[in-house]
């Protein structure tokens, strides 16, 4: 007897912003297994007498180890539960969705993958702008902030993340920014290259600020937070 895992992005935060399939599947579910930014209102969608089991994972803090969350998927599905993966913003950018998809393929456990609101572009649209403009933003990137240590990737590809033509997301990378615009700096990105920080994006205590690359990095070095934050900047991130 084998059950089937649904895995489920919720988008950031708003649980208007769950799409149709989301909702459907999380209606059905016998478990929830939900990270840290998917909890709240987003549950409220999950069917009564399911099990709800926290395996998020946020940086600096105690979490479940990613083996053991592959473990729970596998031992729900086993037994017959219709299972959901509930993961934050899209769960396939920066959500170690790869890991949990081998190990119900070394299980020969069938699932689907259900896509979601990505957190930049939630971002993008909380603050009133667009991510790309014809002339002056012809490409967006999505970087992330830290390695699997926790630092900054030594490996980061400073050419493209300071060009001056994209727009560039950074998940998960209020601690290494400071480095980061650092290296960029050197790079040849202007310090004064409009910056914005977005944290708690959809959800009641959001916050944008506006900066530059430079002073955002200074702010963060001193007053990082506990936010979940993202980090835009090239031309699109000015007022």
């Amino acid at each position: 007897m084998s059950g089937f895992v649904s895995f489920v992005s919720s988008g950031p935060g708003d649980p208007e912003l769950l799409t149709l399939k989301a909702v459907d599947r999380l209606g059905r579910a016998d478990a929830v297994l939900y990270d840290d930014l998917s909890a709240g209102p987003i549950l409220q969608h999950a069917r009564e007498g399911a099990d709800l089991v926290g395996v998020g994972k946020r940086a600096g803090r105690p979490s479940p180890r990613q083996d053991h969350v592959s473990r729970l998927l596998v031992d729900y599905a086993r037994v017959g539960q219709r299972v959901v993966r509930l993961k934050s913003g899209d769960g396939g950018i920066f959500g170690r969705l790869e890991e949990e998809l081998t190990a119900l393929r070394e299980a020969e456990i069938d699932y689907e993958i259900i896509p979601g609101v990505p957190s930049a572009c939630a971002a993008a649209a909380a603050a009133g702008i667009p991510l790309t403009r014809r002339l002056t933003a012809r490409r967006v990137q999505f970087a992330t902030g830290h390695d699997i240590t926790g630092a900054l990737p030594e490996d980061a590809n400073i050419a493209a993340l300071a060009d001056p033509t994209a727009t560039t997301a950074i998940f998960m990378g209020k601690r290494t920014f400071p480095s980061l615009a650092a290296r960029l700096i050197a790079g040849g990105l202007p310090p004064d290259t409009p910056a914005m920080l977005a944290e708690s994006i959809s959800r009641p205590d959001q916050e944008i600020s506006r900066h530059t690359v430079a002073s955002l990095a200074e702010r963060l070095t001193t007053e990082p937070g506990d936010k979940a934050g993202l980090i835009l900047f090239g031309a699109l991130a000015e007022e």
